[in-house]
């Protein structure tokens, strides 16, 4: 059984063939630039697992043309891997966000896109761009194939009131829902879940805090099988600073510049999430390379967006861990989380009051994709780089639903 897993961006999107008896990737690509505003031409790369790669510009002016992409990639040219889209079974989407409609994987229908479609205002950015994938790829596949969507802040719906409140008046949340949702809950599903399974023991006699760290970064305590808390908030934005985004910020703050400067809801908007976290303070660069390239080269603003960073994961952590009484393990994960070896040894090593010990040498070798646990065997709680596989739990959600179909 083959499975497409979507991920539709607002000018891009991003695709994984998977075959559900090995798990394992067949083939993957990205369609960038759909619908430039500058008349750039669409980017287009496809690879496959044994290693056949095509990169190409093309016309892309809407997301039924790149899909069209995705069609002739995976069933011609130098990149085929299917003989037509016949052997898909079923398409599994990611939606950023599901708000307090859906806490479940579901099969699209009209009702659910007009779920979706209700929820923009929550996530402008991506749940528009995830309906025009859907119906993009109606217009491809045809409505016979199957579709599915997987919620990015399903698996935070199980914080209890006290964790996803805000401590606004409470008729904003009557009135519109406004409360923490969490996000990158594929992901942290996936890690605490492999975590459990790394460590032989049941999920449900867990704690485990695991970290999402990339350009975009949140952090979850996942007790018993369960989130109890997690760093991202109504959006996105919320939590600790990533790669742009300022994550938590004093809302004075925010008043006071919105009055120094003059700044519009929507020039706010944009400063926060595009033009803040480690670039805001250093300057350089989003890219946790280029920081490490700047630093060593004696950029002061570069090392502290780091530190600073490096401090705020630490805390969440340590916030987490009070908050569920203890921890049995803690997960990196994240393109940054994967690959920072200076990031885990520096976080692990100022939590040394939880008895953390980690093996320096073995936790520089765990970098592009390798998985192991980075603490000793005498380390009172067990820390682990886990990489993150996001398409895999989409495309296993779909074919559960594509399966309860079929009985």
């Amino acid at each position: 059984m083959k499975i497409l897993v979507i991920n539709a961006g607002s000018s891009s999107l991003k695709y994984q063939l998977i075959d559900m008896e090995t798990e394992s990737m067949i083939a993957k690509g990205i369609c960038e630039r759909i619908n430039s505003a500058s008349g750039e031409l669409g980017e287009v790369t496809a690879k496959t697992a044994d290693g056949r790669k095509a990169e190409y510009s093309v016309e892309l002016p809407n997301h039924t043309a790149a899909f069209m992409e995705v069609k002739k990639n995976l069933t011609g040219g130098e990149c085929k891997v299917i003989d037509s889209l016949d052997e898909i079974a079923a398409v599994g989407h990611r939606i950023v966000q599901g708000g307090a409609l859906f806490n479940k994987s579901v099969l699209v229908t009209e009702e659910v896109i007009a779920g979706i479609e209700s929820l923009i205002d929550l996530a402008p950015l991506h749940n528009a761009a995830h309906i025009q994938g859907i119906r993009a790829c109606m217009d491809v596949f045809g409505k016979e194939v199957p579709e599915v969507v997987v919620f990015d802040n399903a698996f935070h719906s199980t914080m209890p009131e006290e964790s996803f409140m805000f401590a606004l008046p409470y008729e904003y949340y009557e009135k519109y829902q406004v409360r923490r949702y969490g996000f990158h809950g594929t992901s942290h599903r996936y890690v605490s879940a492999r975590c459990a399974e790394v460590m032989g023991k049941p999920i449900e006699e867990l704690k485990i805090v695991t970290c999402h760290i990339g350009n975009g970064s949140s952090i979850t305590a996942v007790k018993d099988g369960k989130v109890l808390d997690t760093s991202m908030g109504l959006t996105p934005l919320d939590g600790f600073m990533m790669g742009t985004r300022s994550g938590g910020v004093d809302p004075s703050a925010i008043i006071y510049l919105q009055q120094k400067e003059g700044w519009t809801p929507a020039e706010t908007d944009t400063i926060l999430n595009k033009k803040s976290g480690v670039f805001g303070i250093s300057g350089v660069s989003s890219d946790d390379r280029d920081l490490i390239a700047a630093t060593n080269e004696g950029n002061h603003r570069a090392e502290l967006a780091r530190k600073m960073q490096h401090y705020q994961i630490r805390k969440f952590i340590g916030s987490y861990i009070a908050a569920m009484d203890g921890v049995d393990a803690i997960v990196f994960t994240g393109g940054v989380g994967e690959n920072a070896v200076d990031m885990r040894a520096n976080v692990c090593n100022n939590l040394s009051f939880l008895g953390i010990k980690i093996d320096e040498a073995f936790n520089a070798t765990l970098v592009k994709g390798k998985e192991g646990e980075i603490s000793t065997a005498d380390s009172k709680v067990r820390v682990f780089v886990l990489p993150t596989n996001e398409e895999l739990v989409i495309a296993r959600d779909t074919q559960e639903i594509y399966e309860s179909l079929q009985k």
